[in-house]
């Protein structure tokens, strides 16, 4: 009989056996969630941070960057600019309910503002005149 062959899995095959692999990587996330467990100790919100805290909140702000890009992506798309400046930002955050009402105190520099006329500034649609004359004298 031939000996056999090691069978290898997925995961060690990519990496050797005890390499270490970042909390980011173990959950998937792009934002750096040690980092953010070191920003809560150091920042003193509480006596004591369980290891699932900085997880979740690593998850939380990646996934409210993500819609801020998207919607800022479009935003600049729509404008026919391939770069997303912060005139893009305001106006994606602006323009969505959601988002508005969590930043509504947020100013964002160089954002400028929504484009909107009051319906009181608008002119009033009256009665044509009979004679024809813009005005009485």
């Amino acid at each position: 009989m031939a000996p056999k062959k090691p069978t290898t899995t997925a995961s060690s095959g990519s990496k050797k056996a005890g390499q270490s692999q970042t909390r980011s990587n173990r959950a998937g996330l792009q934002f750096p969630v040690g980092r953010i467990h070191r920003q809560l100790r150091e920042g003193r919100y509480a006596a004591r941070i369980g290891a699932g805290a900085p997880v979740y909140l690593a998850a939380v702000l990646e996934y409210l960057a993500a819609e801020i890009l998207e919607l800022a992506g479009n935003a600049s798309r729509d404008n026919k600019r391939v770069r997303i400046i912060p005139r893009h930002i305001q106006l994606a955050i602006r323009n969505d309910e959601e988002l508005n009402k969590l930043l509504q105190d947020v100013t964002i520099a160089s954002g400028g503002v929504i484009p909107s006329i009051h319906s009181s500034l608008l002119p009033s649609k009256s009665k044509k005149h009979e004679d024809g004359a813009s005005q009485d004298y």
